[in-house]
């Protein structure tokens, strides 16, 4: 899996940036891309502190959407309880993606992400959409 990162800019205009040019850890600056035109691109060199850097999972929802660190997913489905055999679950809310001991989970749900993909979908994120964190507060 190729590594591919976006990063949410906290300061002065708050924006995603989903083209990534480097990361200088040593130096801490980042380098991100700019579409000015169809044909045009800035490349605009910024320190690290300004950003959140956040990870693809590698997977992507129902839908066909990669799913990032910090992803909020909608996850609604119904299926029979692991517990006792029989009856049903029914699952409908929101979870926030991150990273956890190392693999990437739905906070607040313990099940494997790509266990869910076939009845999640990315609805926003954390930072663009801080209004769909009041559904996934208690997790």
């Amino acid at each position: 899996m190729k590594l591919k990162l976006r990063a949410w800019k906290k300061y002065d205009s708050p924006e995603m940036f989903r083209d990534i040019a480097f990361i200088d850890f040593n130096k801490k600056l980042l380098g991100v891309n700019y579409k000015v035109s169809k044909l045009t691109t800035r490349l605009d060199i910024e320190t690290l502190d300004k950003f959140i850097i956040m990870q693809s999972t590698g997977l992507k929802d129902k839908n066909g959407v990669e799913i990032y660190e910090g992803d909020v997913i909608n996850c609604r489905n119904s299926f029979r309880n692991p517990m006792t055999g029989s009856g049903s679950l029914s699952i409908n809310r929101d979870f926030k993606i991150i990273f956890e001991n190392g693999e990437f989970k739905a906070k607040g749900f313990d099940i494997r992400l790509k266990n869910i993909l076939s009845y999640s979908e990315v609805i926003g994120n954390v930072y663009e959409n801080p209004e769909l964190l009041e559904d996934t507060k208690n997790d």
